[in-house]
């Protein structure tokens, strides 16, 4: 499409729409090239947005975009896409060309995370440096944005906006375009390797330049973490003429993270938005507890009008978002473990280092923990009992291991067994909640899910493992050690002065002032999250010990009964045979397996007892748990679950309506340690038909039962009320046994098990096709030894009476005796 002499830019905007629905993706893209390369920025400024949501969707879920979130590699648009939107590709051009004209573009403030829209109507200004200079006051309801701004805020915006897919559609995780494109964006503007790649399209100055400072003219008043951006604090004493271009280009790094971390960790609920944005309270804690005397404490300042009791945001983050935020955080940990040793080793370097290494030292504590943390705490109480929660659990995992993301390479053989390096404390005391009491919510869903069932088993394993490695429970140990350390040791410290967030400085920061100590970080680092109700429980104390005891108990009883069912399992997979058809290889009702699904359930609870076997040993390392203790608790645990059927009830009280469930014996039950046998309890005769059995003769032999228990009722009564050998006979086969009449298998009420049952004839038992199949092979044996059917039936019929005579004999002995 080649640019005419005069053209206005709603025209351009109107064909390119017309374009949009007719064409196919691939010559769209093309065009769109060409367009990008041929117009100036004047002209395709009103394009951009249209654009832009064209891609990634509206921020209200009504358009879809492409649906990068579904596209696979399987598709064959995923290339065009993927080069169209590359990060060095012809889309961003178009940005880095409008970035170079100092265009802006407006975005609601109602489509930004609760937490940040709540805080901005309240004309509190959030601690992210992504919203200073953006938001005017008076409100005017809009966000002011760079077109790099713009357009990454809607490519992250679109991971979490509403969206009415078509049905069948599902997300995916690794492969789909979305994903891959997260990669690549993480991997350009945050290079583990090298310095980011300059902008390829520079303006009449020579570069793209950073958004402008905020003017002292425009007050605010910030919560938070008001550190001066890394890039505005390096080039405010050199010229701008000769400033450094690595100087000039991280503004795009910052950015980008910082779209990221807000639009996807910035969610938690109303009680957590009142425990940690309120600067007065926050400030005013952290001197308290610091026992900062010399510094004014300002009493807590009222919230604004009616804002904190109308901030709801209801926010279920999906299995992609977990991914992607999985993804984020392995990449923060690669791209700061990539800092010169010489940066981290010595403080004397940090004024001579680069813009970008200065951005790695602090990027993780200072950008990504404390939202991480709440982010991680609100999908901990709030996921679902069920095993999509490995993708969080994951995520948190990846969080607390950066030794995993150094880039060296180590043996598989010694990664299972390796000691976590010393230089790793600092990391484990400044992040001690995302150990000690994300740790304590995983116990406590640990102890509600139903751990037979594989998938929480591993779920299991993976923790105990991940806490298990050498010299972490140490550096954990001592951490609590130094949270723990009395307060008036710090007396000595008061005449010191301190930065605090108020006064430019940051908690969060690595680079603190020469009299800041490793206390004063865990401890700032505990109560900026916590609040000042801040209870902390210690993951080492005896309380979580009590707890861990009951997990183990738990572990073990979850063994019992993986044991249990694969030996039912093995059972049922032995008797099935080509006699299968017939349905003779179980009559129970509760358990009818294939034979491929008895093997597949082996094979499943044979992963179970090895996960929680390997759990068991890990949590015993972990917290030293007396070897002679955990072998008493399984003898008991094994002497109980051997003490007959009884004890395999779940825990229950007897009352005159039945068993009544007590709080152990749901969790018992939801767990899968004990469950009731439940059976059919109404009348034999009308069950639903079974499948080994032939529905037609079921029907007609009730029918002939029925006559015959309809002329023949009272006889049959006052034959099983006589006290002799007949009547002993009449009751056994016209009553039943009463030892299954006795059982109690399942919570059934007295009035349903006190029902008297009258004597009948019950003909049920010749429609199965067991029976029938044994019939047919009787009159067959007998043929073939020259007895005719009326002989074979006679003969039939005295060995079946022969063989009740001795039930009732031998069932008669025990109630004599």
């Amino acid at each position: 499409m080649t640019a005419p002499a005069i053209q206005q830019p709603s025209y351009l905007l109107a064909n390119l729409k017309a374009d949009w629905t007719i064409k196919p993706l691939l010559q769209r893209c093309q065009e769109l090239v060409k367009v990008i390369d041929d117009y100036p920025a004047k002209e395709l400024h009103l394009v951009f947005p249209w654009l832009v949501e064209s891609i990634f969707g509206s921020l209200d879920g009504a358009i879809v975009g492409w649906n990068l979130q579904f596209m696979h590699t399987r598709m064959n648009e995923y290339n065009v896409v993927m080069d169209f939107l590359d990060p060095s590709g012809p889309m961003m051009k178009l940005v880095y060309k409008l970035q170079a004209e100092d265009y802006k573009y407006d975005i609601p403030i109602s489509y930004l995370p609760g937490p940040v829209k709540a805080s901005i109507q309240e004309g509190v200004l959030p601690d992210c440096l992504l919203f200073h200079n953006k938001v005017h006051f008076p409100m005017s309801g809009l966000l002011t944005l760079n077109p790099f701004e713009y357009y990454m805020f809607n490519f992250a915006s679109s991971l979490i906006a509403p969206k009415n897919y078509p049905p069948g559609q599902q997300g995916s995780c690794s492969d789909s375009a979305y994903f891959v494109l997260v990669d690549a964006y993480l991997k350009h503007f945050l290079p583990t390797e090298g310095n980011v790649p300059p902008s390829p399209f520079s303006d009449t100055r020579g570069t793209v330049a950073p958004p402008a400072p905020r003017p002292p003219s425009v007050p605010y008043v910030g919560y938070g973490v008001h550190s001066t951006s890394l890039l505005k604090r390096h080039i405010s004493h050199q010229p701008s003429v000769n400033a450094d271009p690595a100087a000039q280009e991280i503004w795009r790094s910052e950015t980008l993270l910082q779209v990221f971390v807000e639009m996807w960790l910035h969610h938690y609920s109303l009680e957590m938005y009142q425990k940690l944005q309120s600067p007065q309270v926050k400030l005013a804690l952290l001197q308290y507890r610091l026992s900062m005397s010399s510094m004014l404490c300002q009493p807590p300042a009222p919230p604004g009008s009616g804002t904190l009791h109308t901030y709801q945001e209801p926010f279920s983050p999906t299995e992609e978002h977990i991914l992607v935020v999985r993804l984020l955080v392995k990449h923060l940990h690669a791209f700061s473990n990539s800092l010169k040793q010489e940066q981290t080793s010595s403080p004397s370097t940090h004024s001579h280092a680069s813009p970008l290494e200065e951005f790695k030292r602090v990027v993780v504590q200072r950008f990504v923990q404390q939202k991480l943390y709440v982010f991680l705490q609100h999908c901990f109480g709030h996921w679902p009992l069920d095993a999509s929660f490995r993708a969080v659990l994951e995520t948190w995992l990846s969080y607390i291991q950066p030794w995993r993301y150094t880039g060296e390479k180590n043996p598989q053989a010694d990664v299972q067994n390796r000691t976590v390096p010393e230089k790793w404390a600092s990391f484990v005391q400044e992040n001690l909640l995302m150990y000690t009491k994300l740790f304590q919510g995983f116990l406590n869903r640990a102890m509600r899910t139903d751990l037979v069932n594989a998938k929480n088993a591993l779920m299991v394993f993976r923790v105990a493992k991940v806490f298990a490695q050498p010299n972490l429970s140490e550096m954990i140990q001592k951490g609590e050690q130094l949270f723990l350390e009395p307060e008036h040791v710090l007396h000595h410290r008061q005449a010191r002065v301190f930065l605090t967030p108020a006064h430019g400085g940051s908690f969060l920061s690595s680079r603190q002032p020469a009299g800041t100590d490793t206390v004063f970080k865990v401890k700032s680092h505990v109560y900026s999250l916590e609040g000042q109700d801040c209870q902390y429980k210690q993951m080492f104390g005896s309380e979580l010990r009590t707890v861990v005891l009951k997990l183990v108990q738990i572990i073990a009883q979850a063994r019992q009964t993986a044991k249990r069912i694969s030996d039912h399992s093995a059972e049922v997979a032995a008797n099935n045979s080509f006699l299968s058809w017939f349905s003779m290889s179980s009559t129970d009702t509760s358990y009818t397996f294939s034979g491929g699904e008895a093997d597949d359930m082996g094979e499943c609870v044979k992963k179970t007892h090895e996960f929680l076997d390997k759990a068991l040993d890990y949590l015993c390392q972990i917290f030293r748990l007396n070897s002679g203790q955990l072998s008493q608790l399984m003898a008991n645990l094994a002497s109980t679950e051997d003490d007959g059927g009884s004890k395999q009830l779940p825990d229950c009280i007897q009352t005159e309506n039945g068993f009544v469930l007590t709080d152990l014996g749901r969790m018992q039950i939801i767990n899968g340690l004990r469950r009731f046998e439940v059976e059919y309890q109404g009348d034999p005769e009308l069950q639903p038909i079974r499948s080994y059995e032939n529905a037609q003769l079921v029907r007609l032999l009730f029918r002939v039962s029925s006559f015959f228990n309809d002329r023949l009722g009272d006889h049959m009564e006052a034959l099983c009320a006589r006290q002799d050998f007949l009547g002993c006979v009449g009751r056994h086969c016209l009553k039943g046994s009463s030892a299954a009449q006795e059982r109690r298998r399942s919570p059934v009420p007295r009035q349903a098990r006190g029902c008297p049952q009258r004597a009948r004839v019950t003909l049920r038992a010749l429609a199965s096709y067991r029976t029938l199949l044994t019939l047919l092979l009787l009159y067959l044996l007998l043929a073939s030894l020259s007895f005719g059917i009326l002989s074979s039936s006679a003969l039939i019929l005295l060995l079946g009476l022969l063989y009740e005579l001795l039930l009732i004999l031998f069932a008669d002995k025990p109630k004599a005796q």
